[in-house]
């Protein structure tokens, strides 16, 4: 349909030039477009007129053939020759903007947009394009925040603006853009599926259900079994977690944050031998930032267990991956409360309280541990 559109669009251009001079063969071209010969279009075309030729009908058929060619230097050049004869053409800018921009040349392309933002502030296209060639995540945040004011329906426009956020840790702000984008079209699954880790972050953990629930009927996607996965351990449905992600471990796509979940799903379901197992596996299937948690994980449940020993040696052997506040804490309250060793117990929480533990989040676990500190030291 835009291909005839454009033909026809092309066809009146020739007409008209035609009317000025009779060396066009206009069925020619159009057999040309109609096949997509734009190479012999182009050729064409510059064997009729001059090469210093002004005229802007003449000059944008060639500009276009070469583009459509793949000669961007060719289409370049002449779209060049049309901005210098009429200047400030919304049309030629965004032509040259777009061949600068295949040709890998992003100062160029960004010059021409900007451009067309001085001539048009309102230009959704523009703001959309310029998002593109930012060099922070900051700058290209307010390029589509101007283009989303614009057009808040636009859903690929609204799907990179809610990964911006999300990227800068602004999940309520990506949680409005997809959502007033799929109000406007209640079926766009990649929206919805783009909503499911924002959701999660704010711990909108029914909707994340809902949703997942309705996109795995249409495809049994890896990232939406993960979102809905989480979502279910924290509303306590914790056999559905474990049946969720033992599916992505039976097609060998398991990670350390499912096996994470399951071992700590399966701890509260008090199946203490599955839960150590998968804790090991979330050990072993990556060493990262979190593994002084995975190994917090595993020590507490031998601690459920009553394997006191085996717990100390988890918590001591995640703290050789880097300090932690929780490890720290649990060794305390270990070697105070289980292995009644007190002098140990009393090192533990001092190095708690040492490393800085949020004043507000952990206010109770600071007091604990500074009231047992002056209690085992009567």
């Amino acid at each position: 349909m835009k291909l005839g559109i454009c033909l026809c669009i092309i066809l009146l251009g020739f007409k008209n030039a035609a009317a000025q001079s009779t060396k066009i063969d206009t069925e020619k071209l159009l057999e040309y477009y109609e096949t997509q010969r734009y190479a012999e279009a182009a050729t064409y075309l510059q064997g009729i007129y001059p090469g210093d030729t002004q005229d802007i009908k003449a000059l944008s058929q060639i500009a276009y053939c070469n583009m459509m060619a793949g000669k961007l230097p060719e289409a370049e050049k002449n779209y060049q020759k049309i901005n210098a004869i009429q200047p400030n053409s919304m049309s030629t800018l965004f032509s040259l903007a777009n061949i600068n921009s295949r040709r890998g040349n992003a100062s160029h392309a960004k010059t021409y947009l900007q451009q067309i933002i001085q001539l048009d502030s309102l230009n959704f296209s523009a703001y959309k394009q310029l998002a593109t060639y930012t060099e922070t995540p900051e700058a290209k945040l307010s390029y589509l925040k101007k283009a989303n004011a614009l057009n808040t329906t636009d859903p690929d426009l609204a799907y990179d603006l809610s990964l911006t956020y999300s990227g800068l840790k602004q999940y309520k702000s990506a949680y409005v853009v997809l959502k007033t984008a799929i109000a406007a079209d209640t079926e766009n699954f990649t929206l919805q599926q783009a909503l499911l880790p924002v959701a999660n972050q704010l711990a909108q953990y029914p909707e994340v259900i809902e949703t997942g629930e309705k996109l795995l009927k249409n495809h049994a996607d890896v990232n939406v079994m993960n979102d809905i996965g989480q979502a279910y351990f924290y509303v306590k449905e914790y056999q559905k977690c474990i049946n969720i992600y033992k599916m992505l471990e039976n097609m060998g796509v398991q990670n350390e944050g499912t096996l994470y979940f399951m071992a700590l799903s399966y701890r509260e379901l008090k199946d203490y031998n599955n839960a150590a197992i998968y804790a090991q596996k979330t050990i072993d299937e990556a060493i990262s930032d979190h593994t002084p948690f995975y190994y917090a994980a595993l020590a507490g449940i031998y601690e459920s267990k009553n394997q006191y020993n085996d717990a100390l040696t988890a918590y001591k052997r995640g703290l050789t991956f880097g300090t932690s506040n929780i490890i720290y804490y649990r060794l305390g309250l270990l070697y105070d409360l289980h292995l009644k060793q007190p002098k140990s117990a009393i090192t533990y929480y001092q190095m708690y309280l040492k490393n800085n533990p949020d004043q507000e989040k952990e206010k109770e676990q600071i007091a604990y541990a500074k009231g047992r500190i002056s209690g085992l030291k009567q």
